[in-house]
């Protein structure tokens, strides 16, 4: 027996699938997989067969033909055909995720394309696909044309690769999110938006913290799971992580927005409070603030938090209003990064 894939157009009525499969089944052929994909011309129906080894491609397309196919492609097929579209698809995002800059590479792979070209971004060229060719935005600038003789591409295969280019463009918006920082002491910490798949190390940076620094930042108690979840993802504003060189997470920094008004949060592991991270994650908050249009942003903090009050004054709050143990300090949104942004370099 041979592996091949089969694909042809047939009229989107009921029945016409039954008498391709059967006209396929006269021939001892085994459909191991099929697709179908909505067209303007018709449903076109991808196989994978599994075919005796005497069938040849003119056999194959006789019987397609039998089966009121049409315009039909037949081609030998390799054992990685058997995973089937969406566990391909999955497949190459997750290398994607590790290798953004492999975009070209997974389209191939995706799509069995036979190139893949990088052209300087024009005015016609909008994403869309005819025939054999394909146009895709390249999220570092410019188009992606991707080339194939045989069989014209179709919607759910153009809406593949554009699920994989946004997760490539994503990809790398979070890499050039990332800033080197250095701090006063010489240690060296990253500076990046946090994620999802952050929920574990920031868990795990929780735990490690003092109930001291937790009650600080926690007032009524640490957060719990959900919780974290959401601060990961706010739904408006922005959460940064500072990650060591080892992984960890170090320092978690939250700004949430509400009009023209925005709220921080900020907690630095124990061992590394008064090294000048908090002060470097709140100037980037506040920087990100003021792009966003937001005019001040304020916290509240313990009236005993004297490493933060102390911060604050040293970027210049504003008023200072107590209210039994509590404080709620504002800050104007600064205009430009602060100024360790000088001594950072961007990853």
């Amino acid at each position: 027996m041979a592996l091949w894939r089969v694909r042809a157009t047939v009229d989107d009525r009921p029945g016409y699938l039954s008498v391709l499969t059967a006209s396929l089944a006269l021939r001892s052929v085994n459909i191991l997989a099929v697709q179908v994909h909505t067209t303007e011309e018709g449903a076109v129906d991808d196989f994978l067969v599994d075919a005796p080894d005497a069938l040849t491609e003119a056999d194959l397309l006789a019987a397609v033909a039998k089966g009121r196919g049409r315009d039909a492609f037949v081609t030998r097929a390799d054992p990685q055909g058997l995973a089937d579209q969406p566990t391909r698809a999955l497949a190459l995002a997750g290398r994607l995720v590790h290798e953004p800059d492999a975009l070209g590479e997974v389209l191939v792979a995706l799509l069995d394309a036979t190139e893949v070209r990088w052209r300087p971004g024009a005015a016609g060229d909008r994403p869309g696909f005819h025939g054999g060719r394909m146009t895709l935005t390249d999220p570092a600038g410019g188009a992606l044309e991707v080339l194939r003789a045989l069989p014209s591409f179709t919607p759910a295969e153009f809406a593949r690769a554009q699920a994989l280019v946004e997760v490539a463009a994503s990809v790398q918006r979070r890499h050039r999110d990332q800033v080197a920082l250095l701090l006063p002491d010489g240690a060296e910490v990253v500076l990046r938006p946090a994620a999802p798949d952050d929920l574990a190390a920031v868990a795990e940076f929780h735990s490690e913290c003092s109930p001291a620094s937790l009650r600080l930042r926690f007032p009524g108690g640490a957060p719990a799971e959900a919780r974290l979840r959401r601060l990961l993802e706010p739904s408006g504003g922005l959460t940064l992580l500072a990650v060591a060189p080892g992984g960890a997470v170090v320092a978690m920094a939250g700004l949430l927005t509400e009009g023209d008004l925005g709220e921080f949060r900020i907690l630095v592991a124990d061992d590394w409070q008064r090294r000048g991270l908090g002060t470097a994650l709140l100037k980037r908050l506040r920087a990100h603030a003021a792009k966003s249009g937001v005019e001040a942003v304020v916290t509240h903090t313990g009236a005993g938090n004297a490493g933060m009050l102390r911060t604050l004054r040293r970027v210049g709050a504003g008023p200072i209003e107590r209210d039994g143990a509590m404080v709620t300090v504002t800050l104007r949104a600064a205009a430009h990064p602060a100024t360790e942004e000088s001594r950072a370099t961007r990853g």
